[in-house]
């Protein structure tokens, strides 16, 4: 796969998602939400869930991990992503560099 193949799939999950997305919750994460909804008093829950999603989007971005899946199945990474370039396109298919024949560049 590659950068457009990941465009052209983020452009189709945001239309998935929408505006709103209906979540079932499980034990823990119910306990969990309590818990900061009690300690955190938010106007409205949701913005926890919004938190939580920028929350995990950064810290898979600063550890690496978004780049790990991205390189995994398209074979780019978010740095690519944003700037909207392979490493090889921005580059000019420069690296390595290509075999040179000079024996001049070991003499003294």
């Amino acid at each position: 796969m590659s950068l457009d193949d990941l465009r052209d799939e983020l452009s189709d999950e945001y239309a998935d998602v929408g505006e709103s997305l209906e979540v079932s919750l499980d034990g823990e994460t119910r306990n969990e939400l309590s818990m900061l909804s009690a300690a955190m008093d938010p106007d409205d829950r949701d913005e926890l869930l919004r938190r939580a999603v920028h929350m995990l989007f950064q810290t898979a971005v600063e550890t690496g991990n978004l780049d790990f899946h991205l390189r995994s199945k398209y074979d780019v990474t978010y740095d690519e992503y944003l700037s909207g370039m392979t490493f090889e396109e921005m580059t000019g298919n420069q690296f390595p560099q290509p075999q040179q024949n000079d024996d001049r560049r070991y003499q003294f």
